[in-house]
């Protein structure tokens, strides 16, 4: 019976909550285990159509387009996200903000889902409060709460595309 007790102790000492080296990813966020985690481009089954022929990941889907270069982002699927959905075409002027994240305001407060993502992502699309929408383009830690609206489907070159200052974005589907 020790033995059992010591083996089920040192399995649950070894969880990936308790690892800060852990990347976290669409499953270890709260009520996202939903397989989202999986490569977009790999169907789920042989035979299926993968995300991009799927209308209804269509409609998840948006452009960014900063400084004349585009970048497609996948939304999660909650009720901030569809709000943000809503609004556009949209176009903020982003300010910048500790080296690592440009803020804008938008014009009316969306659904808030708060949760502490502990790691911040490159390409991260997070809602603040519940009218300022953030994105990253560095990966830090952080302790602030925010509402997950998605991210970069493909974050490479976002910190050259929003530079050192204040940025213009639009936001279209």
């Amino acid at each position: 019976m020790t033995l059992f007790v010591g083996i089920c102790g040192g399995v649950a000492a070894c969880s990936p909550e308790d690892s800060d080296s852990v990347t976290p990813s669409a499953g270890t966020l709260p009520d996202a285990d939903d397989g989202s985690d999986q490569d977009p481009q790999t169907p789920d089954t042989p035979g299926e159509p993968d995300d991009e022929d799927d209308p209804d990941t269509q409609t998840m889907k948006l452009t960014l387009t900063i400084g004349g270069r585009e970048f497609t982002a996948t939304l999660e699927d909650n009720a901030a996200s569809q709000a943000f959905l809503a609004l556009l075409p949209l176009e903020l002027e982003m300010i910048e903000m500790n080296g690592n994240e440009k803020y804008g305001n938008l014009p009316q407060s969306l659904p808030t889902e708060t949760y502490r993502p502990g790691t911040i992502r490159e390409g991260d699309l997070l809602l603040w409060g519940s009218s300022t929408v953030v994105l990253f383009y560095e990966t830090f830690s952080s302790s602030y709460s925010y509402t997950r609206l998605g991210r970069l489907d493909d974050p490479a070159g976002l910190a050259a595309a929003v530079g050192q200052g204040n940025v213009r974005v639009a936001f279209v589907r």
